[in-house]
């Protein structure tokens, strides 16, 4: 399969999980939010982690603000993604849920003057990464908004990547996912 084609399909399966997904009613949405709430934090990586790098959910992406709160009332260092220069994906460390503000295509993000999340290898085990994406298979593919960010960002970053869940709805799993060599499978997926 070409680069292109292999583009095309990811395109038109995200266009199609997508309209299901958004389709979801209110109940299926917060009934999936408190599931998934439910199992992150009674994780073992949660519940051993000092560090959590979360998404902040928008639009019909499953709710992380639960997981957010919770985090930030038990003391855990909480960063959270912010697109700079357009291409790039920093996460950085919020105090408060206050501290967001509309960002990159809407979604809420801090402003970019806290302190930024610094790789560490040894902090790597002490720390848990959730992550979104549009589809899931059983092979831990995952596609996201077809930028690359996580991709980009967990490159070089093998024992973070041994910590990292990406969650969502049921309805995002299909069979089998187009994927590249550059695609970065989360090392757990957790849909409810």
């Amino acid at each position: 399969m070409t680069g292109a084609e292999l583009t095309d399909k990811k395109k038109t399966l995200r266009k199609e999980i997508l309209k299901v997904r958004d389709g979801l009613t209110k109940e299926q949405q917060k009934r999936a939010e408190v599931l998934i709430t439910e199992r992150i934090l009674g994780h073992q990586w949660y519940y051993l982690s000092d560090i959590l790098l979360a998404f902040v959910s928008y639009g019909s992406e499953i709710s992380t603000l639960d997981i957010l709160e919770e985090a930030l009332r038990t003391g855990k260092k909480v960063y959270v993604p912010k697109i700079v220069s357009g291409e790039d994906m920093l996460f950085f460390r919020i105090h408060s849920l206050d501290d967001l503000s509309e960002g990159y295509k809407g979604i809420p993000e801090p402003d970019g003057r806290s302190e930024v999340y610094e790789y560490d290898e040894k902090e790597a085990m002490r720390t848990l990464l959730l992550m979104p994406g549009v589809a899931f298979d059983p092979y831990r593919n995952r596609i996201g908004y077809g930028k690359g960010f996580y991709d980009r960002f967990l490159a070089d970053k093998e024992g973070l990547r041994l910590r990292s869940i990406a969650i969502g709805h049921c309805c995002q799993m299909t069979d089998q996912l187009p994927t590249s060599e550059l695609d970065v499978k989360p090392y757990q997926v957790i849909l409810v």
